[in-house]
């Protein structure tokens, strides 16, 4: 392909809405362009890396024993009403409505279709295990669609279902699944950590994330140091601490005046936020809740939702919590809430703590669970962090950040039981489906190459997906010589099957250079006067600082060696 043809309007400039690198270098390199919030266009370098992230997934799906079909994005909402889920998913599902008024949505996923699709047509237990997936976009309605690819409204997803009879052939597909994505980022050329994770919205009882290691993830991974457990902070299990002896003291009430943080009451009573208490209040599917966490740390809601059981969590206005208690935010305490109270593990092993007294400007000072108050339930609620405790072996946790690119769930019957979707066993006895479903952000993974692969001057794109493995830039496009050597070093290139890009524009050589190290082509070839001279061309690694003399007859073979090396 010539440059001169190809279209890709690179940006010298970072557009001010980009916050993230891959948002800012894959708009500044002429991949991708907005459309609207969370809605953008693929250019056609874009949309060649899409292509090659699509056939590695497809390769690996095919191999499982995979089929592809493609199903319908517009979906009809009675199906999510037979599973459930219509309410559930809340806003950010598209919903829309045709002429005569009959209501649909926009797929954020597919497992109401697919269930229903293979309840119409598979009736034998002979005719198990399946596994079908798609690749196709996916709609999601995000409150705040950010980050360029990362958080979108519009994405393009692989999404596989597997089909079985019992929990054991469920296991045999999840155990394909898992291989098959290791196989898959191996193969792209990306650092990621598979990690235990929270299933969310979609539903079942085990799941496995894939993520792609980069300072900028917004996801907070834990692993431990000493054996393989790795779980998204969300999921990670928090174990107790052994309780210290103390005898309870007298509850004593202290006035606070304006001390309304965790760090005010430290300063002002000079208690350490760890002998501290926060009450923290939400409303669960409109009941009000109360869920205490130690001063010093973070409460993870996922896993206080799930304790619950509930579809909304949502933290309670400060208005309906002093109504209840007659106390703001700043004052609150369990000691006669007369809510649920949710406790952590850690409050069990605390003794003569501090926390609010319910009354505005006031702290109670000695409170002990047990004597007096006494919570619903003591769980796990908050989250882990870089040194505690791993809950397999005696290792201590570390931290690391993560951008989810692929994620893999065990549903069991959670979607064919609620659509009656059945086969019959042996016995002639109707049975529903067990099912799984695995999914790989395809737009995503393109954004998390990036953010894990660039430097100061551009994307370095792994060679498994980069749009084009080889850049030939002849210094000056005017001079017949350079023309002559760049052009049949580029024909060679492209007989020996490379994807070969050559800069034939009438540009200075420093701005061929500098979108050559924008757009992150993986080897550049630079035919300058000089070199010529001595027939030789310069052989430039993206990820090298330094390039490398070469005689001109021996450069497709050193090209291929490093491409294909």
């Amino acid at each position: 392909m010539k440059s001169s043809e190809l279209f890709y309007p690179t940006l010298r400039e970072v557009p001010s809405e980009a916050e993230i690198i891959s948002h800012q270098l894959l708009l500044r390199a002429g991949f991708i362009r907005k459309t609207s919030g969370g809605v953008y266009t693929y250019l056609p370098l874009g949309y060649r890396v899409i292509r090659k992230i699509e056939n590695i997934v497809r390769e690996e799906m095919d191999r499982a024993g995979g089929q592809e079909v493609l199903m319908p994005i517009v979906q009809p909402a009675e199906l999510w009403q037979k599973s459930g889920r219509w309410e559930v998913y809340g806003e950010e599902m598209f919903r829309l409505q045709d002429r005569h008024k009959r209501h649909f949505a926009l797929g954020p996923t597919h497992e109401e279709i697919i269930t229903t699709l293979v309840d119409s047509d598979i009736h034998s237990y002979r005719d198990l295990p399946l596994l079908l997936y798609q690749i196709q976009n996916k709609y999601r309605d995000e409150i705040r669609p950010r980050f360029g690819l990362m958080r979108g409204r519009e994405f393009i997803m692989k999404d596989l279902y597997s089909f079985d009879i019992d929990d054991e052939g469920l296991d045999k597909s999840y155990h394909k699944m898992y291989y098959a994505y290791k196989q898959i980022f191996q193969r792209l050329g990306l650092r990621y950590r598979v990690v235990e994770a929270d299933s969310g919205a979609i539903g079942g009882n085990e799941s496995h994330e894939f993520m792609v290691l980069a300072e900028t993830g917004e996801s907070e991974i834990v692993y431990c140091d000493s054996c393989d457990y790795a779980a998204n902070v969300e999921k990670a299990v928090c174990i107790a601490g052994e309780a210290a002896e103390a005898a309870p003291l007298a509850i004593e009430k202290v006035h606070t005046p304006g001390q309304r943080t965790i760090q005010d009451i430290a300063d002002f009573l000079h208690i350490p936020a760890s002998e501290q208490v926060k009450t923290l209040m939400y409303t669960a599917d409109g009941e009000l809740v109360a869920a205490l966490i130690r001063g010093d740390r973070e409460l993870n809601e996922i896993k206080l939702k799930n304790a619950l059981e509930c579809n909304e969590l949502l933290m309670a206005d400060e208005a309906s919590v002093k109504k209840l208690s007659g106390a703001g935010f700043g004052s609150l305490g369990p000691v006669g809430m007369n809510v649920k109270i949710y406790a952590d593990l850690e409050i069990a092993a605390m003794h003569n703590f501090a926390c609010g007294a319910n009354e505005d400007d006031y702290h109670f000072k000695n409170v002990n669970m047990g004597r007096d108050f006494v919570p619903e339930a003591i769980l796990d609620l908050r989250n882990a962090v870089a040194g505690d405790p791993c809950p397999v072996c005696a290792g201590k946790l570390n931290t690391v950040r993560g951008i989810e690119v692929g994620h893999i769930f065990k549903l069991g019957i959670k979607y064919s039981d609620a659509m009656e979707a059945t086969f019959l066993d042996p016995n002639g006895q109707a049975r529903p489906f067990v099912m799984g479903c695995y999914g790989i952000g395809i737009s995503r993974t393109m954004a998390a190459a990036v953010e894990q692969n660039y430097d100061e001057n551009g994307i370095i794109w792994p060679m498994a997906i980069a749009p084009y493995q080889v850049i030939v830039v002849p210094v000056n496009s005017k001079n017949k010589e350079q023309m002559q050597a760049a052009q049949s070093i580029y024909q060679l290139l492209r007989e020996d099957g490379l994807e070969v890009l050559i800069d034939d524009r009438d540009e200075r050589a420093g701005v061929k250079f500098k979108d050559a190290d924008l757009i992150g082509i993986p080897v550049r070839v630079t035919i300058g006067p000089k070199a010529l001279q001595e027939n030789k061309a310069e052989v430039k690694k993206r990820w090298e600082k330094e390039a490398e003399l070469t005689d001109i007859d021996l450069v497709p073979e050193k090209v291929l060696k490093i491409i294909r090396g």
